[in-house]
């Protein structure tokens, strides 16, 4: 017997940037999910320009784009501070692809103070535009083992595609409330403090920065002021990083028809909305 019917809602922020690519591998993910499963979930997705929308959401995606833009349209939206209780008080599953990554990281550098807010809850710093102007964007192949599944094409590369994109330079310290330790740095910005409410929101609390995916073999190029910071000694750029329910890519899956790594993100926030939002 299938379990009892219930919907799942997916917002795209959808300000500026790859909003309509992101839309569109959402439903090619979610149509894959519903037609291999027994369990009773739909899905609804929808393109989110106010608070009023974001408050119909379950789970969210920051696309790429400028991230720049998107925090001063968010600003003028009256939508930062509500995506700001999203990601950090209610710990709602969300992914952010470049310019979005750059939003959800607690701190970013090369950033004029003023210039730029963030949206936090992935304690690392990001360099904006580490790779570069747009004319020197790149492909790549990257091995990414969280994103296999049962179907054909689990073992192949993920083609990922690297556009002025970001990396992450250093991994966090956890703290509560901000990292002021980062505001003593030249060119640095950091995301306000958010106190996370109580209930199912405080299990995805805390916890280190896991890293999904690395880059190798680009930074001999860069200049070595500019290299990550990597803790664990392992080669390679840092990529792709999780926190409890934050999800952020220095790339963009929405831009190469491949749905696999929506497929994943889509399972976590399945067994993140069960946790947050218990069946009746």
């Amino acid at each position: 017997m299938t379990q009892a019917r219930y919907e799942i809602t997916v917002g795209v922020l959808a300000l500026q940037g790859a909003f309509n690519e992101h839309v569109q591998l959402l439903r090619q993910a979610t149509n894959i999910l519903e037609s291999n499963a027994l369990d009773g979930i739909s899905w609804a997705c929808i393109q989110v320009r106010t608070p009023q929308e974001l408050l119909l959401c379950d789970a969210l995606i920051i696309p790429g784009g400028e991230s720049t833009t998107m925090s001063l349209v968010a600003a003028r939206s009256h939508l930062l501070d509500p995506l700001r209780d999203f990601v950090k008080v209610h710990r709602k599953p969300t992914w952010g692809t470049c310019a979005g990554l750059i939003l959800l990281a607690e701190s970013a550098n090369r950033t004029k103070k003023g210039g730029q807010e963030l949206i936090g809850g992935l304690d690392v710093r990001v360099n904006r535009n580490y790779f570069g102007r747009q004319v020197e964007s790149f492909e790549a192949d990257l091995d990414l083992p969280f994103a296999a599944s049962a179907d054909s094409t689990s073992h192949l590369l993920f083609k990922a595609m690297f556009i002025r994109a970001p990396i992450v330079e250093e991994i966090l310290t956890s703290v509560k409330g901000e990292q002021v330790d980062e505001q003593r740095r030249d060119e640095i910005v950091i995301a306000p403090a958010r106190k996370t409410i109580e209930g199912a929101a405080r299990d995805f609390v805390g916890g280190s920065v896991e890293v999904m995916a690395r880059l190798p073999n680009r930074s001999s190029g860069i200049i070595d002021k500019f290299k990550a910071t990597q803790p664990d000694g392992a080669a390679g750029d840092i990529v792709a990083v999780r926190q409890g329910n934050v999800f952020g890519t220095s790339f963009h899956p929405e831009l190469t028809g491949d749905a696999r790594i929506h497929v994943w993100w889509l399972r976590q926030v399945k067994e993140a909305v069960i946790k947050l939002r218990p069946r009746s």
